[in-house]
């Protein structure tokens, strides 16, 4: 097995099973488990957050100038000035890299957070249809996450 290869993460795995199971719920057993459900979504989030930080912080310096690059030109925050272009100094394949790995990053958020507002109406109208649908959206989001960090950890002369 390729040392690089991106293990899988017990958080994730157990709250992909739990949202499987919980497909099958009654409004009901909704009522009842929408903690537990929400914790341990809350916990493969966090395993997931935690993986992709540690990923990035192995990127060599050059890289990670790239991608903070791309997070400034999105970040309200730290707005660039507008026109300004990216460091000369880096090299195009790093740029395309970082550009591809934001782009990853970016679905995979835009995934959990329409999941997360998905089970927030479900709640709110004690709707097992929409709890189904939170499901499903959870457990893409986190196969998108998965991929994202899969695609952080590869190599850039790869890409």
């Amino acid at each position: 097995m390729n040392p690089k290869m991106m293990r899988k993460l017990p958080e994730v795995e157990d709250a992909k099973e739990l949202m499987g199971e919980a497909m099958e719920w009654s409004v009901f057993r909704w009522l009842f488990e929408k903690q537990r459900v929400r914790e341990t979504a809350d916990q493969a989030n966090a395993a997931l957050d935690k993986l992709d930080r540690a990923v990035k912080a192995r990127w060599s310096s050059e890289i990670r100038t790239a991608y903070n690059e791309l997070l400034e030109q999105t970040d309200g925050s730290r707005r660039r000035k507008p026109g300004k272009q990216p460091s000369p100094a880096i090299d195009p394949k790093v740029q395309l890299f970082a550009k591809t790995i934001k782009e990853a990053d970016d679905k995979a958020y835009r995934a959990r957070m329409d999941a997360e507002e998905t089970f927030d109406e479900a709640e709110r109208q004690l709707n097992t249809s929409l709890a189904r649908e939170g499901c499903r959206k959870a457990i893409d989001s986190w196969n998108l996450h998965e991929k994202a960090i899969r695609k952080a950890e590869a190599d850039v002369g790869s890409n």
